[in-house]
């Protein structure tokens, strides 16, 4: 399964740095917007870099965006993070809806960093730019 992510966001790259600590079978490979693949597969998928509001997971021809990419990702985890899948009886677009309000000002809230995510080599693998 491959994260798309924003990384010039540091709340992206927080998230990036859970999963890196929290995936200990190494299933989620990791993949910029800002970087070729990252572009590619979000083109693939039908969205635009300028402008991005989600986090796109991909795994084969599927792919998920705003809090069901986030619900996949931590079910796949496994426990005790499945335990979030209880917000699925939360309906999508309320969901949603929150999720993009944090997007839309994940910047103003959390910060822009100017270059992207230097991997620690140890995971840089995993990074796909």
């Amino acid at each position: 399964m491959i994260v798309v992510f924003d990384a010039q966001c540091l709340l992206c790259n927080g998230w990036v740095q859970f999963l890196l600590k929290h995936d200990k079978q190494g299933i989620f490979q990791f993949a910029a917007i800002q970087g070729k693949v990252g572009g590619q597969l979000l083109a693939d998928a039908g969205l635009k870099v300028e402008g991005l509001q989600t986090l796109l997971l991909v795994d084969g021809k599927q792919s998920w965006q705003h809090t069901d990419a986030i619900l996949r990702v931590l079910q796949a985890l496994g426990w005790p993070w499945r335990l979030v899948g209880v917000a699925r009886l939360i309906p999508a677009p309320l969901r949603d809806a929150l999720y993009r309000v944090i997007a839309r000002n994940r910047y103003q809230w959390f910060g822009k960093s100017e270059q992207c995510l230097m991997p620690d080599p140890a995971v840089a693998a995993r990074f796909l730019d």
